[in-house]
Order: C-alpha cells, then sequence, then structure tokens
C-alpha cells in the first residue's frame, strides 16, 4: 500500500525531493507539474535551467531571486505559511511519529496538539485566511489518502472511542482487524482510540505470530484509556511498535475536531482532518469492500445512516457490503437494523447488508455479502 509511482500518476504531482530529481534528470521539464512541501533552496540550479511554464510550486521554501525567475517564467508559487504548526500544502499522509513528534516531553508539545490548539484559536474568529489554510490542508490529505489508496480493497470498521484496553470488546476489535489484514484488505477507521485503535492495532500485529497480539493486548492494558494521560496512554502503544517494529500497515482518519481525542499510533498512515464532515464522508467513501459497524451510540448510528443513503440510491446496483456487530444492540438497545433493513427491501442493498451476533462472524458475513 505505497503511493502511486510518478510514472503512473496521471496528475504530474511531485511530493519529494527524490521526484522532483527524477523528473529534472529524465525529463528536463517542470512544465504543468504540481510540486508539493519540497524544500527546494537547494535546486536553484535545476530551477533554472528548466521549463517551468504552468507549473505551481505549493509551499516549497526555494531562493528568493530563484522564486522571482521562475514566477516571471510562468509557474505560479505560493510561499510557505510562516508560524503554522502544520504544512497546508504536504503531499503525503501523516506518520504516528510524525504526529507524535517530541511525546517525551508531553502530549501538548507534540505536533498534533499544537495543531489542535491552533485550530481552537482560529476556528471561529472569522479570519477567512485560517478558513482557506483549514480547506487546503484537508483537501490535500484527501488527494494524498486517494494517491494512497489505488487499487486497495479497502474495509471500515467503525466504533466508539469509549472501548477501553484491556477489554473483551477491545480484544474483539483487535482481532477483527488482524484478520481483515490477513485476508488481504486495507483496514480504515477513525483513527482514534477505542474500537479504532483496536482494529489498527490488529491490522499492525497482522505479519507477526498471534503471541504478539495477545502480549501486546496485555501490555496495553496498563494504559487503558487516553484519559487522563494522553502521553502515557501514547508512550504504551510507541512501546508496543519498538518492540514489534515494521508492522502491518493500516489507515487512520481521524479529525481535530474532536480534538480531545488523540490519533492512534498503530495506524501507518493517517489521514487528519480539519473538517469532520469532509473526514466522515470520505472515510466512508473510500471504504470500498464494505464497513463493519461495532456497538457505538450516536456516532456509530450516524454513520451507519451516512454509509446507507449512497448505497440506496446506487444506480448501477452494486451498494457496498455493511456488517452490524451485536443483534441485542442494534435490535434493542439502539434498533437500528430494523429502519436499514425496510431502507434495503426498497432497493438494490438487500442483499448487501447483514447483522451478526459475534464479531468474530464480521468477517465472512463480509466476504458472503461480496467484500
Amino acid at each position: 500500500m505505497q503511493p502511486t509511482p510518478l510514472h503512473a500518476s496521471r496528475d504530474r504531482e511531485i511530493e519529494s525531493l527524490a521526484e522532483f530529481d527524477e523528473v529534472v534528470s529524465a525529463g528536463g521539464s517542470l512544465a504543468q507539474f504540481r510540486v508539493q512541501a519540497i524544500d527546494l533552496t537547494d535546486r536553484s540550479a535545476e530551477l533554472l535551467a528548466v521549463d517551468t511554464a504552468g507549473a505551481v510550486f505549493l509551499g516549497c521554501p526555494m531562493d528568493p531571486e530563484t522564486a522571482a525567475k521562475v514566477r516571471a517564467a510562468g509557474a505560479l508559487v505560493f510561499p510557505p505559511v510562516p508560524g503554522l504548526p502544520f504544512d497546508p500544502y504536504r503531499g503525503l499522509l501523516y506518520s504516528p511519529d510524525e504526529l507524535f513528534g517530541s511525546l517525551d516531553a508531553g502530549y501538548e508539545a507534540t505536533p498534533d496538539a499544537r495543531a489542535y490548539a491552533w485550530f481552537q484559536r482560529t476556528k471561529a474568529d472569522g479570519d477567512i485566511f485560517a478558513s482557506m489554510l483549514r480547506a487546503i490542508h484537508d483537501d490535500s490529505v484527501s488527494d494524498a489518502l486517494d494517491e494512497l489508496l489505488v487499487g486497495a480493497r479497502v474495509v471500515g470498521v467503525m466504533g466508539g472511542h469509549a472501548m477501553a484496553r484491556g477489554t473483551q470488546e477491545y480484544e474483539g476489535a483487535a482481532r477483527l482487524g488482524r484478520e481483515l489484514a490477513r485476508a488481504g484488505y486495507t483496514v480504515a477507521t477513525g483513527g482514534g482510540p477505542g474500537a479504532m485503535e483496536a482494529a489498527n492495532l490488529g491490522a499492525y500485529a497482522a505479519p507477526f505470530e498471534n503471541s504478539m497480539l495477545t502480549e501486546s493486548l496485555q501490555l496495553l492494558a496498563k494504559a487503558p484509556s487516553f484519559a487522563p494521560s494522553v502521553t502515557d496512554w501514547a508512550r504504551a502503544a510507541f512501546d508496543i511498535r519498538e518492540r514489534w517494529p515494521s508492522g502491518g500497515p493500516s489507515v487512520g482518519i481521524p479529525t481535530w475536531f474532536y480534538g480531545h481525542e488523540p490519533p492512534n499510533a498503530f495506524a501507518e498512515h493517517i489521514a487528519k482532518y480539519f473538517a469532520n464532515a469532509t473526514r466522515e464522508d470520505g472515510l466512508l467513501a473510500r471504504s470500498n469492500a464494505g464497513v463493519v459497524f461495532l456497538p457505538g451510540a450516536a456516532g456509530t448510528v450516524q454513520e451507519i445512516f451516512d454509509n446507507a443513503t449512497p448505497n440506496y440510491y446506487e444506480s448501477r446496483g452494486e451498494p457496498t457490503p455493511m456488517v452490524l456487530v451485536n443483534r441485542a444492540h442494534w435490535t434493542e438497545r439502539h434498533p437500528t437494523w430494523p429502519l436499514l433493513q425496510s431502507l434495503a427491501r426498497e432497493r438494490p442493498m438487500e442483499s448487501r447488508i447483514a447483522l451478526v451476533d459475534r464479531i468474530e462472524h464480521a468477517p465472512e458475513a463480509l466476504k458472503r455479502l461480496g467484500g
């Protein structure tokens, strides 16, 4: 699960210095390319030697004189924005190491916490510049996410943040993530704690012996929740990553809108958004092989019907599978299943929904529904 190679990309984007050097040396032209968030201060000679007509440079530091000449040659140059705790023009998704950098100084010192603090300061001040930066950032993240998932069979795992480490429910969600990953799916979650972390942990554990997950669950149970200390909670996850490096990949799609919920450290690729609506819709829309809904409250109920709506109006008769876990929860506590059934009977989605009693039955149900 890697970003699309440059030669296979139709949008002519350059997102690393290695790609920049490859294009310049191979073709000798940057005309019409889009160059994102690359430090080009040491590439003045190359920039001045190639055609840059129609190129767009997004947040690329470069020598001022070189930048002026590149503009004069017909390129658009959007300079970096100083003083931000994030890069609005980023070309790649976040990693756990990036978002939790400086964790040794406490979570408040990390880029993730500083980005949330900036969001809290600016989200209601009416400053069009701040809202524009948030929109550009989120669009850049969506672009990077789409590039990453080209050709992937993505299964979304939905569930609440309240599921604590050390519980049977958390263990079940982790085993689900592991089984999905071993079956060849890309596991995608909301990227936060609880059920989301558990599913990402399971995908991380997929390449290892089964005992690795058992031991990890025991170690994580010592820090069951991100409250009261996000620092301790996150350190426990990084201890697992250090003890068992190079785990399996998965995707987390969290949001700073719920900034009190930190991202989890087991998703290798993190698409973090400022706009929660963009994040929610994007997660469901990219779950092209189906979605598993674990027991949850208002947020999970909303996600069920956010997913059901495009399935209901699917004109090609190919709705994505939906598997709801825990019959009592979805028929009695939050009776979502009867309403979902009534919608499904009106459209060709009835054969693509299932209700299972136990979480271990979810992968087989997903397979049966065509996921």
